[in-house]
């Protein structure tokens, strides 16, 4: 069976909950915002759906990667990778950084006086669906009496889960990417649900990867849902992996040769931190 298993941030199951409300604010409990998963057709409108159900399996799926940001629990978990952090440093969280290849989720850096002591960089990867979940939504909250029936999508085409598409894409981006971490002796780190990277590893050349040493450039953070009947599902980290630049172009059998200067990082960086960015736990 498919269905939406987390809208908004709330189990979809819950009836204690306002649903009326929690669909006309739209808002990320994750983000501290309006969710940004809008529809093409109305952007206005904010799709919400964090996790779903497909298939046979009951284990929720992520498909949003704000999901995986509950309790900032990624970051507190990459700080041993801050190698060169000294108390007194401030810790800041500096979203989308531009590298070779792409850009970054995220840094997670020290700093002092507004001088860069050391960065990791932090990648968030859900599963993408194909099809829409919408339908499947609107059902969702025509049992919770919310949706307008002339806005309903009735159909019955289900969405499924683009496991080859996501995982191949990912590391791709991620070998781009990597070689100029690991030409800048700094660490980068994919954050994941463990299922994705179980698929990697049935369906690549990752029998190298290894138990997480600090010194690999590549990083692999997989997390499990803990499903809770009596609350929010919550993610908890479930295997640490790591390798090096090598190691995901044998997986891949590509080769990229991005590289760029540690200073041009430290003056993006410098620019972009300040009190809105400053980590703390949730």
């Amino acid at each position: 069976m498919n269905a939406v298993a987390e809208l908004f941030g709330h189990p979809s199951d819950d009836r204690s909950v306002d649903w009326k409300s929690i669909v006309a604010d739209q808002q990320c409990p994750f983000l501290g915002r309006k969710c940004y998963k809008v529809r093409k057709s109305d952007p206005q409108t904010s799709i919400g759906s964090c996790t779903v159900l497909h298939g046979r399996q009951r284990a929720p799926i992520l498909i949003c990667p704000a999901r995986l940001l509950e309790r900032r629990q990624v970051f507190t978990d990459c700080l041993h990778l801050l190698t060169a952090h000294e108390p007194g440093n401030e810790l800041h969280v500096v979203p989308e950084v531009p590298v070779p290849g792409g850009s970054v989720d995220h840094f997670l850096l020290s700093a002092r006086a507004r001088e860069i002591k050391d960065f990791v960089g932090i990648e968030l990867q859900t599963l993408d669906t194909t099809g829409t979940v919408w339908p499947e939504r609107q059902r969702l909250l025509r049992r919770h009496g919310v949706a307008d029936r002339n806005g309903m999508e009735l159909s019955s085409k289900p969405f499924g889960m683009n496991w080859k598409h996501t995982a191949k894409t990912t590391l791709v981006q991620m070998l781009h990417k990597v070689e100029t971490f690991e030409h800048l002796n700094k660490r980068l780190v994919l954050v994941l649900q463990d299922r994705l990277l179980e698929y990697m590893q049935r369906n690549f050349a990752f029998g190298h990867l290894r138990p997480a040493e600090t010194g690999d450039a590549m990083h692999f953070h997989a997390y499990g849902v803990e499903v809770n009947a009596a609350s929010s599902n919550r993610f908890s980290l479930r295997e640490r992996l790591s390798t090096d630049a090598e190691g995901i172009a044998v997986g891949l059998g590509l080769r990229a040769d991005p590289r760029v200067e540690l200073s041009e990082i430290h003056d993006t960086l410098t620019s972009k931190i300040g009190p809105t960015t400053l980590f703390s736990p949730a």
